[in-house]
């Protein structure tokens, strides 16, 4: 569990904290999300956690890193999309988690489009190896006939793959942060980032030499409708999203498709143990809509004044607050699901039968 040491009961403030935390420890039992254990299950997510960490809306205080922590010790390993190049907030957050959580992350992807932004994955090294495998992606060039060989436009925001092992299950996640551009929901140039990346890693997936037969993309894609020629782009290049997952809308409204999860495992699928599946609502616990005005001398001068120097009216410091709390928590709601990764007994009953099939999981190494 994350380490409270920090947290003061003769603080007003730190009494708010510690109710906050109570509350969504009791919101995980009221939810049945399945308890992380040792030996039989993943407990996987995806999380755009906004602009983490930038003072756009004031410094993220301890408070929403606490909270943070919280959400995602409910995981066994959870990728973190939207970290900036200042790692303070993220230091902070481990720090909150303790000793055993780790993180491998990228460095900052150069330009505009890049946003300052690195990918990473925060896990729990009691349940997982960092298996060695860790880049960013970057697609070959290509070369038609009678031309020669072009570099391919790479992706706004570099994704990073990584290779694990828990239990009997060896993987690879990728973790991506699709380009936003225009505010529709089948951008062309969001598309093709799609097409490409899925395209590649499915061709990945599917060579002899491939780190691990178990490959998962997830991330923020910006999909608006699972519909949408966006998603369609994931499951025609041979990745599969659990229907679980795509009856969920993962933005704060819950109105978009905007993160998914897709697995391909082309010669594994029945070890490709699937369970419980869903979204965790933060903002019906902590900094709901009716606590406003607890959080007034949290937000500051520009809750009650716009940069122009007129005062707000009610709709517009509610409007400031509903802003305000996606920059201390986030816009995105972390995406989750559960991965089985014990097949000893599948592996036994094989032994027994005298079956020897390529497609049996391999036993891990030490």
């Amino acid at each position: 569990m994350p380490i409270y040491y920090s947290i003061d009961g003769r603080k007003d403030s730190d009494k708010r904290i510690a109710k906050g935390l109570l509350k969504l420890k009791d919101a995980f039992k009221k939810l049945e999300m399945p308890q992380r254990n040792m030996d039989d299950t993943l407990m996987l997510a995806t999380w755009n956690i906004r602009e983490f960490d930038s003072t756009k809306y004031g410094v993220r205080g301890k408070e929403p890193i606490f909270y943070i922590a919280e959400i995602i010790n409910a995981f066994d390993i959870v990728a973190v999309q939207e970290v900036r190049d200042d790692l303070k907030a993220l230091t902070t957050l481990m720090r909150y988690l303790g000793a055993w959580w780790k993180c491998v992350l990228t460095d900052v992807t150069e330009g505009s489009q890049g946003n300052r932004e690195r990918m990473a994955f925060l896990y729990d090294s009691r349940k997982l190896n960092f298996g060695g495998l860790a880049t960013n992606i970057v697609i070959p060039p290509v070369k038609k006939k009678g031309e020669e060989l072009k570099p391919s436009k790479q992706l706004a925001r570099a994704p990073f793959m990584v290779g694990f092992r828990a239990g009997w299950f060896k993987f690879t996640l990728c973790t991506t942060h699709i380009l936003y551009g225009k505010a529709v929901a089948e951008d062309p140039n969001r598309v093709d980032e799609i097409k490409v990346l899925a395209e590649y890693l499915a061709g990945q997936a599917r060579k002899p030499y491939a780190w691990a037969k178990n490959m998962i993309l997830l991330g923020d894609f910006n999909i608006f409708d699972t519909s949408d020629t966006t998603m369609k782009a994931i499951t025609k290049a041979g990745f599969t999203v659990p229907e679980s997952l795509q009856k969920l809308p993962s933005n704060v409204p819950q109105n978009k498709h905007y993160d998914q999860i897709a697995f391909i495992a082309p010669d594994v699928q029945d070890h490709l143990g699937l369970g419980k599946a869903g979204v965790f609502n933060f903002f019906e616990h902590v900094y709901r809509k009716d606590e406003q005005s607890v959080y007034a001398e949290d937000m500051g001068k520009a809750y009650l004044q716009a940069k122009d120097g007129s005062e707000r009216d009610e709709k517009g410091r509610t409007r400031y607050y509903n802003d305000w709390r996606t920059f201390q928590m986030s816009d995105h709601l972390p995406m989750w699901i559960e991965l089985k990764i014990n097949f000893g007994r599948e592996y036994l009953n094989r032994k027994v039968r005298h079956e020897t099939k390529p497609d049996a999981p391999p036993i891990p190494p030490a």
